[in-house]
């Protein structure tokens, strides 16, 4: 697999367009001025830029019942408590000579630290002994592109960027973690077609919520069809030829199991999801709407991907909203591939589906059949928000105790809640809980432990941000 390191590659380019725009503007002062008006220069464009500055503050609490992972296993795990903060500093140029450019480095730094971020347990073995908070110490660059945008209704973005497409199900930033995931390479969005987006993007590494930076190929085609304002029609294609994005044992487990004698840890992930989307608001008169949303995807092996992907993702739910408040009811499902793997969506942003508590970051082989209920109420400068799941599996799997036989099918329920106050403009904070209670004792496998087990966990959270 080619790899390319498009970091080097952006640097190269912003240069080669300043330089350009150097050149350009030098040209148009030379010529004699036809016009009192004053030329825009490169600084003007600078100056009525965008700010990408903001500063996140958090506290989060983990209570998690079970073991602690190796290497202090079969300690009881300790509840986590962090106070970390978020700063992104950056800005982007206004157009000039139809190029812009932006850059935006991130900081992430603990006050407290009484965490497992899935990187210092590496080296700090007593944290392993706590419950995971993935908000490692990070201090990169975040953003660094350029945009041209030389052809009407068209942009062409080089470098690194954050991507979100629709309900970020599938491509997202996973913003909610302090360290978000961001993308190398090259989009390009048009809207030339009426009431159409077409987006487009070829990357060529992945920098992950734990500051893991993976190398393939991740073809991009989404095509978004606006019916009414509010509401659309999406399809969708994502080819990812990432051999090793992480997930090896967590998408086909431990061991060997049907990967021809290989550990599975070693599976090759690479895979296609091809899908169409329904969703919107459509309004019956200023007080009254419904909410509605369809969706349809298939998932296989792609490049020289397991031959076990192969899976398939549906969502169906409504509701309705009167003035300031909404209730809708879901049913989604990432189907089973005979208890051997399970839809993923390893770009999404996944803490937004199957409650916030974070116990289905990965698809268990089983699949999932989630049932949830979503109320929102808008009140002056406050947003509540409360839902309600009921997470099943899409197979029956073993329970602890059970024996070769493969008699649960109910993972647990949870229920989360959160308050978010908009101060001003700039300013907002945010109050959030979830508690997820475990139902059958999940075990991959009729020979694991019972370290597969989904057990009861409770997250709060009190975040801060300001944005310039």
């Amino acid at each position: 697999m080619k790899k390319t390191h498009f970091l080097k590659l952006n640097v190269l380019t912003i240069n080669l367009c300043v330089a350009l725009a150097g050149i350009a503007g030098s040209a148009y002062a030379e010529e004699p001025a036809l016009e009192l008006e004053e030329e825009y220069t490169f600084l003007d464009a600078i100056k009525d830029g965008k700010n990408l500055t903001n500063f996140r503050l958090r506290y989060e609490h983990v209570t998690q019942d079970g073991l602690a992972a190796a290497p202090v296993a079969n300690r009881e795990l300790r509840d986590a408590e962090g106070v970390t903060l978020r700063s992104l500093v950056g800005w982007q140029t206004a157009p000039f000579h139809n190029f812009s450019f932006a850059g935006q480095l991130i900081g992430v730094t603990k006050f407290v630290d009484n965490f497992n971020d899935r990187k210092n347990n590496r080296t700090e073995l007593d944290r392993a002994r706590y419950a995971v908070i993935v908000d490692p110490n990070h201090f990169d660059i975040n953003q660094l592109y350029v945009d041209w945008t030389g052809i009407k209704n068209t942009r062409v973005r080089l470098g690194r960027q954050q991507t979100i497409l629709d309900n970020s199900r599938f491509i997202g930033d996973i913003a909610f973690r302090q360290v978000m995931q961001v993308f190398d390479g090259v989009s390009i969005l048009n809207k030339s077609i009426p009431e159409t987006e077409v987006f487009l993007a070829h990357y060529e590494q992945v920098t992950q919520i734990t500051t893991s930076q993976r190398d393939g190929d991740l073809e991009i085609l989404n095509v978004k069809y606006r019916i009414s304002p509010t509401e659309y029609l999406v399809g969708y294609g994502y080819l990812s030829n990432f051999d090793d994005l992480g997930f090896g044992n967590g998408w086909f487990g431990a061991g060997t199991l049907n990967n021809n004698g290989r550990p599975n840890l070693t599976a090759d992930q690479s895979n296609k999801t091809f899908g169409l989307r329904l969703d919107g608001v459509h309004p019956f008169n200023p007080n009254l709407r419904a909410l509605y949303s369809a969706e349809y995807a298939r998932q296989t092996d792609y490049a020289d991907g397991d031959s076990r992907i192969d899976a398939h993702y549906a969502k169906l739910g409504g509701g309705v909203g009167i003035d300031n408040f909404s209730i809708r009811l879901d049913h989604e499902v990432l189907s089973s591939n005979d208890n051997e793997f399970a839809f993923q969506t390893p770009y999404g942003t996944n803490h937004l589906f199957q409650g916030w508590v974070d116990r289905f970051l990965v698809t268990p082989r089983s699949g999932i059949a989630d049932t949830f209920l979503t109320a929102t109420y808008k009140y002056g400068d406050f947003l509540f928000f409360a839902d309600y799941h009921i997470i099943n599996s899409d197979e029956d799997f073993n329970t602890v105790g059970g024996g070769a036989r493969t008699n649960g099918n109910t993972y647990g329920k949870e229920w989360n809640a959160s308050v978010t106050y908009n101060v001003n403009n700039h300013f907002w904070t945010k109050l959030e809980y979830g508690s997820y209670k475990e139902s059958d004792q999940y075990q991959a496998t009729a020979t694991t432990s019972q370290a597969a087990r989904i057990r009861d966990s409770d997250r709060l959270w009190l975040t801060a941000m300001y944005t310039f």
